[in-house]
């Protein structure tokens, strides 16, 4: 207290301001927590990648060592394609009930027991249960959702970016581990092959649970690029439902078929034609298991460059007339395969795998828009569905592909289909009309 005295005998007290503590403030990191998770999120997808990549590896060294046909061992990479894309439409679903660190984290090691207890089967049904169902169910949970849930989480810019780079991360991881497990099996047989995805999932797991979080705000951080401070939303436990009510309103539509059916034919002619027989089928041509996987591998690079590329087109071109110019000249293409084949890599076939590769997922960016323009707000659980379509046709030719090798002696056969059926995927697309009006949410 301080007395002032102030003309004469008059006084004034003062009173010194009080001084208070000011209030503790997070200190903001350097770099933004948002950035870990999203590499967590990016090495975890390419783990996913190599573990889908792996059976195509496996198909002559299974049937030399079993006496198993190719079609047994086809179903088994049949069951893990469809089951990767029939969970994908649920497994937001889950991270949203249970979180993603506990899904993600449970996925792993379900892919890791898989792959581990291979080295100990002697019958064909147990590939069947630990290649295809238990792999398939783990790599499933780390889909498309599993990007795009972190992305729309921890982000509020850069969001584009981010979900390029997690996308790119599959084929990346294709592009890192198949010429890597292509070498163990070639000088050392599958069984380490498997042992090392087993151990590789393995790895990731601590990772996952230390530096992945479900959400900002378990750290007390915003999400990268926010303003204001988020709260963690409360556990989701509808979302399945409100999954399977747009299946069901958007299935009574047309343009829902056609979009499903093409894309279908799209993962046909990819992951269960190309992804899954192609290291085999030159393989009968005399080329070796490493060659062909590093072309394969290669397929992973322009798979990037064309994805990009496609996106940039499908914002200045007709949607539908992109889809029917990639489905049309993947179909020429493929006509062309079984001619371009041989011991040696040639240039035709260079030009081949540089072609195939900026086709390979280049009908997403425009199939995508589709969904947006006739589907609105319910688009992305649309395009979950349609994106489950594309792993069913891979599945379905991935097992086809094996019976015809069984019956045929060679592949010439699936080639020649899966082109006549891009002729007719590029006619579906060309079918869809175009909306006028602003479409309705499913859902609501």
């Amino acid at each position: 207290m301080i007395r002032v005295r102030i003309l004469g005998d008059v006084t004034q007290t003062i009173e010194p301001p009080v001084r208070t503590a000011p209030a503790p403030r997070r200190r903001t990191p350097r770099i933004h927590r948002a950035w870990f998770v999203a590499a967590v999120t990016f090495v975890t997808i390419i783990g996913a990648a190599a573990f889908r990549s792996l059976p195509s590896l496996l198909i002559d060294p299974l049937h030399d060592d079993f006496g198993w046909s190719r079609g047994t061992i086809g179903l088994a990479v049949s069951i893990n394609l469809a089951l990767y894309g029939l969970t994908a439409p649920f497994a937001a679903a889950l991270m949203d009930r249970f979180g993603i660190r506990r899904v993600v984290a449970v996925a792993l090691i379900v892919i890791a027991l898989g792959s581990g207890l291979t080295v100990w089967m002697n019958s064909a049904w147990q590939l069947l249960l630990c290649w295809g169902l238990l792999v398939g169910l783990g790599s499933g949970s780390m889909a498309l959702a599993f990007a795009a849930t972190v992305t729309n989480r921890w982000f509020t810019e850069r969001r584009g970016l981010v979900t390029g780079i997690l996308t790119a991360a599959s084929a990346s991881g294709q592009l890192v581990f198949l010429p890597l497990l292509a070498w163990i099996v070639d000088n050392y047989k599958w069984r380490p092959a498997a042992v090392t995805v087993a151990l590789a999932a393995l790895v990731v797991v601590p990772f996952v649970w230390l530096l992945l979080r479900d959400h900002p705000a378990d750290v007390g951080l915003k999400p990268y690029g926010a303003k204001e401070f988020v709260a963690k939303p409360p556990p989701v436990t509808g979302a399945a439902r409100r999954t399977m009510t747009v299946l069901f309103k958007a299935a009574r539509t047309g343009p829902f078929w056609l979009l499903a059916g093409s894309f279908a034919i799209c993962g046909a002619s990819t992951n269960g034609l190309i992804q899954t027989h192609f290291v085999p089928a030159a393989h009968d041509h005399g080329m070796p298991i490493t060659a062909a996987a590093s072309l394969l591998a290669v397929i992973g690079v322009f798979d990037i460059v064309g994805t990009i590329a496609s996106g940039w087109f499908t914002d200045r071109f007709d949607a539908r007339r992109l889809l029917a110019v990639y489905y049309a000249l993947r179909g020429v293409s493929l006509l062309f395969l079984p001619i371009l084949l041989a011991p040696n890599v040639q240039p035709p076939m260079i030009f081949f795998i540089v072609f195939y590769g900026l086709d390979w997922v280049a009908t997403v960016p425009p199939t995508l828009a589709l969904c947006r323009e006739h589907y609105g707000d319910d688009s992305a659980i649309v395009f979950g569905w349609v994106l489950a379509s594309h792993q069913v046709g891979a599945a379905v030719v991935a097992f086809a592909g094996g019976v015809a090798r069984d019956v045929f002696g060679s592949y010439d056969v699936i080639w020649y289909a899966s082109g006549a059926l891009c002729a007719a995927a590029a006619l579906m697309v060309l079918v869809i009309r175009r909306r006028e009006t602003a479409p309705v949410a499913l859902s609501a």
